[in-house]
């Protein structure tokens, strides 16, 4: 299956570019302890190991491409982040192929509320 959104985010991209790279960013919006690094070919673990896996493209403030690992998946589950500039802020766009059927919903979720959503209100949450 398949999830792709866009989200809007008052933040410049190079803002949220590090909130998803820098480790130290993510555990601020994240509030867990992240490994993370913006180079390709790295493995990365957010939330404790719940999400896992490895950086497969990484374009400095303008693209992040990753494998999720899931175990027993056939086709490898990647999840693409682009961040286009837009007047005040950044249009995210969010695309996760091969999502595994019975993970759907709750992945689903946590795009929207655990991930994009809380960088988001990290960002947004002053205003």
């Amino acid at each position: 299956m398949e999830i792709k959104f866009y989200e809007y985010i008052e933040a410049t991209p190079e803002e949220i570019f590090l909130a998803l790279t820098n480790p130290f960013t993510i555990e601020l919006w994240s509030d867990s302890p992240a490994k993370m690094d913006a180079n390709e070919g790295t493995e990365f673990e957010l939330w404790d190991g719940d999400i896992c896996g490895r950086n497969l493209k990484v374009v400095t403030n303008q693209e992040l491409v990753q494998e999720w690992y899931f175990d027993e998946q056939p086709e490898p589950s990647i999840a693409t982040i682009k961040l286009h500039p837009h007047k005040t802020g950044t249009q995210v766009e969010v695309k996760h192929t091969n999502v595994p059927d019975e993970a759907f919903k709750n992945i689903n979720d946590g795009w929207h509320d655990a991930y994009i959503g809380a960088i988001k209100r990290f960002f947004e949450e002053d205003l």
